[in-house]
């Protein structure tokens, strides 16, 4: 590739300024895909803390349920005024050019306070009810989460893929043609100097 290049000095300048961009765009790869992993692994732990909060929290919901179950008999007539959750925003935040999710559930007393008569129900249930309350407010930042990990390793999958063609291809080719091309030139001006020398000497010999 490198021999396709004309070796003139406008070209050497050229391949010259294209190599020192390719080295300033691999070390701003480099810098961002580092910034992108340590972001990613800290939702990674984030993820795991929540998962296990989650994991307590539905052995929780469920055995203050089976109790309720025991002392009220099954619940699913009172499980049917639940109000049916619509309050879920979603809005973006930009790392390093990459759009990560904010999920948000609206916060409203609806929901907050128990929806059923008390006359009907008893603290079992009202137990199981703020556990899966609960539930439902980390399994949205679960979401958040496990949707900004997925796109950050996307991006920095990407990062990787452009950075690896910039050092293993574009770097290499840019040196090989500046290599080229300053020695084509160095070739050139040692011919002219040679062609030089032996033009004046002729010049001297016929002058004698």
């Amino acid at each position: 590739m490198a021999n396709a290049v004309v070796p003139t000095k406008a070209n050497l300048i050229a391949a010259k300024k294209s190599l020192s961009l390719s080295k300033v765009g691999y070390d701003l790869m480099n810098r961002k895909r580092n910034i992108l992993i340590h972001e990613m692994m800290l939702l990674i732990d984030r993820a795991s803390h929540i998962q296990a909060v989650i994991d307590d929290t539905y052995t929780a919901a469920y055995a203050a349920l089976q109790q309720a179950n025991l002392t009220l008999g099954i619940c699913k007539e009172l499980s049917g005024v639940v109000p049916v959750e619509t309050g879920v925003q979603l809005s973006f935040r930009s790392v390093m050019g990459v759009e990560i999710p904010i999920v948000q559930l609206e916060s409203s007393e609806v929901y907050s306070k128990v929806p059923y008569g008390m006359a009907k129900s008893n603290e079992t249930l009202d137990e199981a009810y703020m556990q899966f309350l609960k539930v439902k407010e980390l399994t949205a930042q679960l979401a958040e989460v496990e949707n900004s990990v997925y796109r950050l390793a996307d991006a920095i999958k990407k990062i990787q893929k452009r950075a690896n063609a910039l050092k293993n291809i574009m770097i290499p080719r840019l040196i090989q043609s500046v290599k080229f091309i300053t020695d084509s030139l160095e070739e050139k001006e040692r011919e002219e100097f040679s062609r030089m020398k032996v033009i004046k000497a002729q010049n001297t010999k016929k002058d004698s």
